[in-house]
Protein backbone atom coordinates (compact mmCIF):
# COMPACT_ATOMS: atom_id res chain seq x y z
CA UNK A 1 0.00 0.00 0.00
CA UNK A 2 1.52 3.32 -1.09
CA UNK A 3 1.24 6.26 1.31
CA UNK A 4 0.63 9.58 -0.44
CA UNK A 5 0.68 12.91 1.44
CA UNK A 6 -2.37 14.87 0.23
CA UNK A 7 -1.43 18.52 -0.45
CA UNK A 8 1.81 17.92 1.44
CA UNK A 9 3.89 19.83 -1.09
CA UNK A 10 1.80 23.00 -1.03
CA UNK A 11 4.09 24.46 1.64
CA UNK A 12 7.81 24.03 2.11
CA UNK A 13 7.32 22.95 5.73
CA UNK A 14 4.67 20.44 4.69
CA UNK A 15 6.91 19.01 1.98
CA UNK A 16 9.80 18.50 4.37
CA UNK A 17 7.53 16.96 7.02
CA UNK A 18 6.01 14.52 4.54
CA UNK A 19 9.38 13.45 3.14
CA UNK A 20 10.74 13.00 6.67
CA UNK A 21 7.69 10.88 7.55
CA UNK A 22 8.77 8.38 4.90
CA UNK A 23 5.74 8.60 2.62
CA UNK A 24 5.93 7.13 -0.86
CA UNK A 25 4.66 10.24 -2.67
CA UNK A 26 4.03 13.88 -1.73
CA UNK A 27 1.20 15.52 -3.66
CA UNK A 28 1.44 19.20 -4.55
CA UNK A 29 -1.19 21.23 -6.40
CA UNK A 30 0.01 23.45 -9.25
CA UNK A 31 -1.86 26.51 -10.56
CA UNK A 32 -0.67 28.82 -13.32
CA UNK A 33 -1.48 32.37 -12.23
CA UNK A 34 -0.17 35.52 -13.88
CA UNK A 35 2.76 33.61 -15.34
CA UNK A 36 3.76 31.94 -12.06
CA UNK A 37 3.40 28.25 -11.19
CA UNK A 38 1.91 28.52 -7.69
CA UNK A 39 1.68 25.58 -5.29
CA UNK A 40 -1.75 25.80 -3.66
CA UNK A 41 -5.12 24.10 -3.50
CA UNK A 42 -7.06 27.33 -3.03
CA UNK A 43 -8.60 29.06 -6.03
CA UNK A 44 -7.65 32.61 -6.88
CA UNK A 45 -10.45 35.19 -6.71
CA UNK A 46 -9.06 38.14 -8.56
CA UNK A 47 -5.66 39.60 -7.65
CA UNK A 48 -6.09 39.77 -3.87
CA UNK A 49 -8.03 36.76 -2.59
CA UNK A 50 -7.93 32.96 -2.36
CA UNK A 51 -10.86 30.66 -1.68
CA UNK A 52 -10.84 27.11 -0.32
CA UNK A 53 -13.74 24.95 0.82
CA UNK A 54 -12.13 24.26 4.19
CA UNK A 55 -10.54 27.63 4.98
CA UNK A 56 -12.94 29.99 3.20
CA UNK A 57 -11.67 33.30 1.81
CA UNK A 58 -8.14 34.46 2.65
CA UNK A 59 -6.10 37.43 1.48
CA UNK A 60 -3.13 36.68 -0.75
CA UNK A 61 -0.89 38.90 1.35
CA UNK A 62 -1.64 36.75 4.42
CA UNK A 63 -0.69 33.45 2.78
CA UNK A 64 2.78 32.21 1.83
CA UNK A 65 2.44 30.41 -1.51
CA UNK A 66 5.63 28.78 -2.85
CA UNK A 67 6.28 28.44 -6.55
CA UNK A 68 7.12 25.20 -8.32
CA UNK A 69 10.82 25.95 -8.61
CA UNK A 70 11.05 26.42 -4.83
CA UNK A 71 9.42 23.03 -4.24
CA UNK A 72 11.71 21.36 -6.77
CA UNK A 73 14.76 22.93 -5.10
CA UNK A 74 13.77 21.48 -1.72
CA UNK A 75 12.95 18.06 -3.17
CA UNK A 76 16.22 17.92 -5.09
CA UNK A 77 16.58 14.54 -6.79
CA UNK A 78 14.03 12.89 -4.50
CA UNK A 79 11.61 11.00 -6.80
CA UNK A 80 8.62 11.21 -4.44
CA UNK A 81 6.80 14.21 -5.91
CA UNK A 82 3.32 13.97 -7.41
CA UNK A 83 2.20 17.18 -9.09
CA UNK A 84 -1.56 17.67 -9.39
CA UNK A 85 -2.26 20.07 -12.27
CA UNK A 86 -5.13 22.46 -11.55
CA UNK A 87 -7.13 25.15 -13.28
CA UNK A 88 -9.09 25.46 -16.50
CA UNK A 89 -6.17 26.34 -18.79
CA UNK A 90 -4.15 23.55 -20.41
CA UNK A 91 -1.16 25.92 -20.46
CA UNK A 92 -0.20 24.86 -16.93
CA UNK A 93 0.84 21.45 -18.29
CA UNK A 94 3.27 22.86 -20.87
CA UNK A 95 4.81 25.16 -18.27
CA UNK A 96 5.23 22.37 -15.73
CA UNK A 97 6.67 20.01 -18.35
CA UNK A 98 9.20 22.62 -19.44
CA UNK A 99 10.19 23.40 -15.85
CA UNK A 100 10.72 19.72 -15.02
CA UNK A 101 12.86 19.18 -18.12
CA UNK A 102 14.98 22.18 -17.24
CA UNK A 103 15.26 21.78 -13.46
CA UNK A 104 15.07 18.00 -12.93
CA UNK A 105 15.85 16.25 -16.22
CA UNK A 106 15.34 12.50 -15.93
CA UNK A 107 14.30 12.55 -12.26
CA UNK A 108 11.21 10.35 -11.71
CA UNK A 109 8.04 12.29 -10.94
CA UNK A 110 4.31 11.58 -10.97
CA UNK A 111 1.84 13.99 -12.57
CA UNK A 112 -1.90 13.72 -12.10
CA UNK A 113 -4.92 15.75 -13.16
CA UNK A 114 -8.66 15.60 -13.71
CA UNK A 115 -8.08 17.32 -17.06
CA UNK A 116 -6.53 14.34 -18.79
CA UNK A 117 -5.54 16.24 -21.93
CA UNK A 118 -2.91 17.98 -19.81
CA UNK A 119 -1.00 14.72 -19.58
CA UNK A 120 -0.26 14.83 -23.31
CA UNK A 121 2.38 17.47 -22.53
CA UNK A 122 4.45 14.74 -20.83
CA UNK A 123 3.94 12.00 -23.42
CA UNK A 124 7.59 11.91 -24.45
CA UNK A 125 9.04 12.04 -20.93
CA UNK A 126 9.96 8.54 -19.78
CA UNK A 127 10.59 9.76 -16.22
CA UNK A 128 7.01 11.04 -15.78
CA UNK A 129 4.29 8.72 -14.50
CA UNK A 130 0.99 10.08 -15.81
CA UNK A 131 -2.00 9.53 -13.50
CA UNK A 132 -5.65 10.02 -14.45
CA UNK A 133 -7.82 11.43 -11.68
CA UNK A 134 -11.61 11.12 -11.23
CA UNK A 135 -13.69 13.01 -8.66
CA UNK A 136 -17.30 12.24 -9.59
CA UNK A 137 -19.38 9.43 -11.12
CA UNK A 138 -19.30 10.95 -14.61
CA UNK A 139 -15.51 11.19 -14.63
CA UNK A 140 -15.21 7.66 -13.29
CA UNK A 141 -17.51 6.35 -16.03
CA UNK A 142 -15.37 8.04 -18.68
CA UNK A 143 -12.22 6.71 -17.05
CA UNK A 144 -13.48 3.13 -17.02
CA UNK A 145 -14.39 3.40 -20.69
CA UNK A 146 -10.95 4.76 -21.52
CA UNK A 147 -9.16 2.01 -19.62
CA UNK A 148 -11.07 -0.65 -21.52
CA UNK A 149 -9.25 0.61 -24.61
CA UNK A 150 -5.77 1.33 -23.23
CA UNK A 151 -3.51 0.90 -20.24
CA UNK A 152 -2.57 3.73 -17.87
CA UNK A 153 0.36 4.48 -15.60
CA UNK A 154 -2.05 4.99 -12.71
CA UNK A 155 -5.39 6.37 -11.53
CA UNK A 156 -6.46 8.48 -8.54
CA UNK A 157 -10.14 8.22 -7.56
CA UNK A 158 -12.36 9.56 -4.80
CA UNK A 159 -12.80 6.83 -2.19
CA UNK A 160 -16.61 6.90 -2.05
CA UNK A 161 -16.83 6.11 -5.79
CA UNK A 162 -14.99 2.80 -5.49
CA UNK A 163 -16.21 -0.77 -5.04
CA UNK A 164 -14.16 -3.98 -5.03
CA UNK A 165 -15.56 -4.78 -8.47
CA UNK A 166 -14.54 -1.41 -9.91
CA UNK A 167 -11.06 -1.64 -8.39
CA UNK A 168 -10.59 -5.13 -9.82
CA UNK A 169 -11.66 -3.82 -13.23
CA UNK A 170 -9.23 -0.91 -13.03
CA UNK A 171 -6.37 -3.22 -12.07
CA UNK A 172 -6.73 -4.97 -15.40
CA UNK A 173 -5.47 -1.78 -17.06
CA UNK A 174 -3.13 -0.29 -14.45
CA UNK A 175 -0.97 -1.41 -11.55
CA UNK A 176 -1.59 1.77 -9.55
CA UNK A 177 -5.08 2.52 -8.17
CA UNK A 178 -5.07 5.25 -5.52
CA UNK A 179 -8.01 6.33 -3.34
CA UNK A 180 -8.57 9.78 -1.82
CA UNK A 181 -9.05 11.19 0.65
CA UNK A 182 -8.38 8.60 3.35
CA UNK A 183 -8.20 10.35 6.73
CA UNK A 184 -9.45 7.84 9.33
CA UNK A 185 -8.77 4.26 10.36
CA UNK A 186 -12.19 3.08 9.07
CA UNK A 187 -11.44 4.70 5.71
CA UNK A 188 -8.06 2.99 5.66
CA UNK A 189 -9.68 -0.36 6.48
CA UNK A 190 -12.13 0.28 3.65
CA UNK A 191 -9.23 0.95 1.28
CA UNK A 192 -7.63 -2.38 2.13
CA UNK A 193 -10.95 -4.12 1.55
CA UNK A 194 -11.30 -2.46 -1.84
CA UNK A 195 -7.87 -3.65 -2.95
CA UNK A 196 -6.41 -0.26 -3.90
CA UNK A 197 -2.64 0.05 -4.15
CA UNK A 198 -2.33 3.53 -2.64
CA UNK A 199 -4.11 5.95 -0.30
CA UNK A 200 -3.94 9.75 -0.42
CA UNK A 201 -4.28 11.41 2.98
CA UNK A 202 -3.52 14.59 4.93
CA UNK A 203 -3.13 12.45 8.08
CA UNK A 204 0.66 12.08 8.37
CA UNK A 205 0.39 9.81 11.41
CA UNK A 206 -1.81 7.45 9.41
CA UNK A 207 0.57 7.56 6.45
CA UNK A 208 3.52 6.93 8.72
CA UNK A 209 1.95 3.71 9.95
CA UNK A 210 1.36 2.57 6.38
CA UNK A 211 4.92 3.40 5.43
CA UNK A 212 6.17 1.54 8.52
CA UNK A 213 4.52 -1.65 7.31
Amino acid sequence: MLAVAHRGGNTIAGLRAALDAGVDLVEADVHLYRGALEMRHSRAIGPRLYWDRTTGVTRRRDVVVPELEEVLAVAGDDPRLMLDLKGPSLAVADRVAGTLRERRPGVPVAVCTKQWRMLDAFAGDANVRRILSAANPRQLSRLRARLRRERAHGVSIRLRLLTPEIVAELHRSTDLVMAWSVETEPELDRSFELGVTGVISKNLALLGRIAGR
